[in-house]
């Protein structure tokens, strides 16, 4: 398209094209054509609604719906031709459209504005991506209560401050992920049945004086309801923020999770073997394996926590109702969308594809004294000692064992009694990391009794 052409997209207003730096800086085809489906989609039914109202001929509206197929298949197909000098999705697609069914093209934009109209794509487009973020949630949750189940009596260590601190078992550590990204997808739910209502039919800012029907609209479009404020409902983007800090926190949790594999898949812990599909090797050292798929997980939160700054300071500055300046909120959202997808793709594949080294798991369990609280508590129980005493005589058998390079089951009852007189034999029972894992029996804790039934809650919520 030619510029003078261009200007009649504007109108009679400006009497010469913008140069090109104004034209670079304002257009924004570049990157809204990504909104394509959901712009046609959303004219579509703005169409239908024109018809059944009356305010458009059943002949124009006919016309309009079958070319916007048109010009999709013309846009899935590769051969559409995006223009800057049309700034943006929405007039590149009017303008293609004007070529195939030309008037009734220009009677399309009766009754809505491109301020409305792109508030309701981007709604639509962050809609379709959290119900993506959605599936590939469950997706995840679903391979890791597979390893959950297989190793739901496998014991480990539990740390606190990454030191040893009780022993757990491998599936109550694979639930506990299991619970982090069960709010995560909440969360987006959560986000995702606020912001379903649509702004279409809001117009510039004030509505319109065309008898439209934007119940008829928000209908077609699967809104819940129209916006109640045409204000708002053109000036609005927490739907793409909501839509952001849930995304920042889901990222976040798979960095935790990413690092926790870096950590155990290293030859100090060999807690776990990735795949050959998300590793790794070194180009002049032949023995590693590196997890550079956890590594890149672990550093897409930097990217997603930036588009969530991002937007936040383009927004918090903005007097009602549309300004430019919320032409800067799409490539953030759109980079974030594309880099927590990948994230998630790639958590999922590497926790369906990894091995827990149970033996390696079992020996790291009950080292550090693991069961120091074990005896602490028996000592609680069985002899009737305040915990604050119990916690003291078991750091001196803590000390004691560790003097002599042993750990706390490999101390003779005479050691035990030289400290306190009244522990027994029966002190011994509680001891082993099995034991202790098998003794959390409380709500929520690690005994794999408690694991299986979060297990079987989980599979039945998904």
């Amino acid at each position: 398209m030619t510029k003078d052409s261009s200007n009649q997209m504007w109108g009679g207003r400006f009497a010469a094209g913008p140069d090109a730096i104004m034209e670079a800086i304002n257009a924004s085809i570049g990157f809204d054509q990504r909104m394509a489906a959901q712009d046609i989609a959303g004219s579509r039914a703005h169409a239908a609604m024109l018809g059944a109202t009356g305010i458009l001929t059943d002949s124009d509206v006919s016309a309009i719906r079958e070319g916007l197929l048109t010009v999709l298949s013309e846009i899935d197909g590769g051969t559409f031709a995006f223009s800057t000098a049309l700034e943006d999705i929405h007039m590149n697609v009017e303008a293609r459209l004007k070529d195939i069914i030309g008037e009734p093209a220009g009677r399309l934009h009766t009754g809505r504005s491109r301020n409305d109209q792109v508030a309701t794509d981007f709604k639509l487009w962050v809609r379709d991506q959290i119900d993506a973020a959605i599936s590939g949630l469950e997706a995840l949750m679903r391979a890791l209560l597979a390893q959950a189940e297989a190793g739901a009596e496998w014991v480990m260590p539990g740390f606190t401050h990454l030191q040893t601190a009780q022993p757990v078992t491998w599936g109550h550590h694979m639930m506990a992920y299991v619970e982090m990204f069960g709010r995560d997808k909440s969360r987006f739910e959560d986000a995702r049945r606020r912001m379903n209502e649509s702004p279409l039919g809001a117009a510039a800012l004030a509505g319109t004086s065309f008898p439209i029907d934007r119940h008829m609209t928000a209908e077609a479009l699967g809104f819940d309801r129209p916006a109640a404020n045409s204000l708002d409902a053109v000036s609005d983007r927490d739907f793409a923020l909501e839509f952001l800090a849930a995304a920042s926190i889901c990222a976040m949790h798979l960095s935790r999770f990413a690092e926790e594999l870096v950590i155990w898949s290293s030859a100090q812990f060999r807690f776990v073997t990735l795949s050959d599909r998300f590793s790794t090797g070194s180009s002049i050292m032949p023995q590693k394996k590196n997890p550079d798929a956890a590594e890149l997980i672990r550093a897409k939160i930097g990217r997603i926590f930036g588009a969530n700054v991002a937007l936040m300071t383009v927004m918090k500055g903005l007097p009602l109702a549309y300004s430019k300046d919320m032409q800067e909120d799409k490539e953030q959202v759109f980079d974030a969308a594309d880099n927590l997808m990948l994230a998630l793709a790639a958590m999922e594949g590497m926790v369906k594809d990894m091995s827990a080294n149970r033996e390696s798991l079992e020996a790291a369990a009950g080292s550090g004294f693991s069961t120091a609280t074990d005896l602490a508590d028996w000592l609680v129980r069985a002899l009737g000692m305040p915990f604050r005493d119990a916690h003291h005589v078991t750091g001196t058998l803590v000390a004691m064992a560790e003097a002599r390079g042993c750990d706390l089951p490999d101390l003779s009852l005479d050691d035990m009694q030289s400290v306190h007189g009244a522990i027994t034999e029966d002190v011994f029972c509680v001891l082993g990391v099995h034991n202790s894992v098998a003794s959390r029996m409380s709500y929520g804790g690690t005994s794999p009794v408690r694991v299986r039934e979060q297990i079987a809650r989980w599979k039945d919520a998904l």
